[in-house]
């Protein structure tokens, strides 16, 4: 097994609009070793929704190398790159991206029916137990319209989870919940990284990268600070202390 599920050198993505260049990414050189949680932060330009794109296999570099899981990726075409996004990486967006008239196990069988690898999956089953895992064994057959905000979320976490996955990358997936609701949502995803799940979420929230282990800031294309949480939060010791407080 590779040691590092992310291996970023000297990547560079540059913008052309006429005789205009935008440099989004500058010289980015980024390890993320299996079993990491991962917070990526940045304001708006600084570059980190390009870095999220390129590392979810969504866009290429204009040059520099990642390697995905051992996989060189930069360079692939548009069905390679799929394919690779299908195998390899879990997506958990923030407007939960769920289709609305199906029921949440049909939600969470979409990567399965899509995989091109050849496998043959008893689809059903590996749902449920994904949703199972987050908790919704009981809501197999709701509708999202059926479910809560973080209920929702969860189901598109059973299915970023799904295909066993080297990977989970969260874009903003609190940005649609309330206080409590955000920390449940960290609370699952700190349990799955125990569980040795690397997940990358990209976040403009401090409140909700103290959930994670480390923390990366991206200012102007570049990584301006890289660093591990100091005094990192425990998601379910938050809930605890909130049901006190109402109690």
């Amino acid at each position: 097994m590779n040691a590092n599920v992310i291996e970023v050198t000297q990547l560079v993505k540059t913008y052309t609009s006429g005789t205009n260049e935008v440099h989004a990414l500058r010289s980015i050189d980024l390890a993320v070793p299996a079993g990491e949680f991962l917070a990526i932060m940045g304001t708006s330009g600084s570059g980190k929704s390009t870095l999220m794109n390129i590392l979810g296999c969504l866009d290429t570099p204009t040059s520099g190398a990642y390697l995905l899981d051992g996989v060189r990726v930069d360079g692939l075409d548009k069905n390679s790159l799929a394919a690779i996004r299908n195998q390899k990486i879990g997506f958990v967006f923030q407007g939960f991206n769920l289709l609305p008239r199906t029921s949440a196990i049909e939600n969470v069988e979409l990567p399965m029916l899509y995989d091109r690898s050849g496998k043959k999956r008893d689809t059903k089953k590996l749902a449920a137990a994904a949703l199972e895992r987050v908790g919704l064994g009981k809501r197999l057959d709701h509708q999202p319209s059926e479910l809560s905000g973080g209920q929702q979320q969860r189901v598109a976490i059973a299915r970023a989870l799904v295909t066993e996955p080297a990977l989970i990358l969260a874009d903003e997936p609190t940005g649609n919940l309330d206080t409590r609701t955000s920390i449940e949502v960290m609370a699952l995803f700190q349990e799955l990284n125990e569980q040795g799940i690397t997940i990358v979420l990209v976040t403009h929230e401090p409140d909700i990268a103290v959930y994670a282990k480390r923390i990366i800031e991206v200012r102007d294309g570049r990584i301006r600070r890289d660093e591990a949480v100091k005094n990192r939060r425990s998601a379910a010791s938050d809930l605890l202390v909130a049901d006190q407080e109402v109690a």
